[in-house]
């Protein structure tokens, strides 16, 4: 039985929890409402440049189910596994800070094959402005036929846990729903949560999350309404709450906090190695 751990890493969020068709739109409007809001565009910095030196893995392809091909930087574990970890990228693309989160996270989890899956298609943003256009242009039916044909493609006896940041908070989330019986655990970084609390009933884990009080996108009535949801849903939710900004968790943030990012990170790291056993 394959155990999958999907780790979305990008960036989501809602303006405003008083933005209820903001909060109840289709992941992709959500992310173009985001994408262009020009004070979440200048919160992000662009990143250094930065190129992988002694990368351990190589990009593989695979079928969608929409007669496309979804792409991925592959990761193997040193001994054979079913074990899978799959890497989304944040709002720049598949660049190789990610690719680096995936060599490391293979480190961290042991016997474990880490896919990190493109979700723009081979686009890679260096810039605030391309990243917008990036965000806004990722669609849901595409996104969700590329973890899709990312599960299909590592096997139908697969167990799945899924992480992500922002955009991928998300997309977390979303895959866990995708992944049905095959989902065994879900963490979110400071992503939007799914409103559909008929949707929430079919999910078949928990979630632990981590978000910032501070946070303007992701804000503590949007984290309270998803608490309520779950409980509504009869689902379990985990919440740890920092007093800190969107994004607190990402290095490249100009208001980025080490303690913080460092207590959310040995939590989720737990969190999935229990998921492993």
């Amino acid at each position: 039985m394959k155990n999958i751990v999907l780790l979305l890493l990008c960036v989501n969020g809602s303006i405003s929890a008083q933005t209820p068709s903001c909060c109840s739109a289709p992941m992709s409007d959500q992310n173009r409402m985001l994408a262009m809001n020009e004070e979440f565009a200048k919160s992000h910095l662009a990143p250094t440049p930065f190129f992988l030196q002694n990368s351990q893995g190589n990009m593989v392809s695979f079928k969608t189910p929409d007669g496309k091909t979804g792409r991925a930087y592959y990761v193997k574990s040193d001994q054979p596994t079913d074990n899978v970890l799959f890497v989304f990228q944040e709002w720049w693309g598949l660049n190789d800070y990610i690719k680096q989160v995936a060599d490391k996270y293979k480190e961290e989890l042991g016997n474990v094959n880490i896919y990190a899956i493109d979700l723009y298609d081979g686009k890679v943003a260096t810039t605030p402005e391309e990243a917008q256009k990036y965000m806004s242009e990722l669609k849901d039916d595409r996104a969700n036929a590329i973890i899709q044909g990312a599960i299909e493609y590592v096997g139908s006896g697969a167990k799945i846990a899924t992480i992500g940041w922002c955009l991928g908070g998300g997309w977390s989330l979303q895959a866990a729903l995708i992944g049905g019986k095959k989902t065994v655990g879900c963490v979110m970084y400071y992503g939007m949560p799914e409103k559909n609390i008929e949707r929430l009933k079919g999910l078949n884990c928990d979630v632990i999350g981590f978000f910032g009080s501070q946070d303007k996108f992701i804000n503590p009535d949007v984290v309270k309404a998803f608490q309520e949801d779950m409980w509504k849903a009869g689902k379990n939710l985990t919440v740890h709450n920092y007093d800190a900004v969107h994004a607190f968790a990402n290095p490249s943030n100009p208001k980025f906090n080490k303690e913080y990012a460092e207590d959310a990170h040995e939590k989720a790291l737990a969190y999935l190695k229990k998921k492993f056993k």
